[in-house]
């Protein structure tokens, strides 16, 4: 089997992964202008070349308390389903090849999180690999539609 490449990022010193044929590009923080009637699980629109992505927000979502967009965050631009979007991390920290047999599928490990696609064993650690397509409820999904096409 194909190892599997995953962005390793990190948001209030713990480790986290996404797989990274998701992943379009990393770029340094940028001003994320408020989405007015968005879901609150949207922390707000970023101008990408002339594109409006929204930036989800991982913190929340994840139970980490909200820290204040910092310089030096990194907006990680992904995939999230049919729809491209933006989540602000501390910082992305590395790309790593992981043998596929050392990701185990979320549903082998029965955590019941549908943001979590897997959990990758690391020589340094466990990383949980999340499942952006799986971030949005259907209906924030038709909430922050709504919100976008209103912009």
């Amino acid at each position: 089997m194909k190892p599997v490449a995953v962005l390793t990022f990190e948001l209030d010193g713990n480790r986290f992964g996404m797989l990274a044929a998701s992943v379009h590009e990393v770029c340094q923080s940028a001003t994320i202008a408020p989405l007015p009637r968005a879901p609150s699980s949207i922390e707000g629109i970023l101008d990408v070349r002339g594109t409006l992505m929204p930036v989800f927000d991982v913190r929340s979502r994840l139970g980490i308390p909200p820290r204040t967009q910092a310089l030096d965050d990194h907006l990680i631009i992904a995939s999230a389903g049919e729809r491209v979007a933006v989540i602000r991390v501390d910082r992305a920290l590395d790309l790593v090849l992981v043998p596929a047999g050392k990701i185990q599928a979320a549903v082998e490990l029965d955590v019941g999180l549908g943001l979590v696609a897997g959990v990758a064993r690391l020589p340094d650690g466990l990383v949980v690999i999340h499942d952006l397509a799986a971030f949005l409820s259907p209906a924030e999904s038709a909430e922050l539609a709504a919100a976008l096409e209103a912009t």
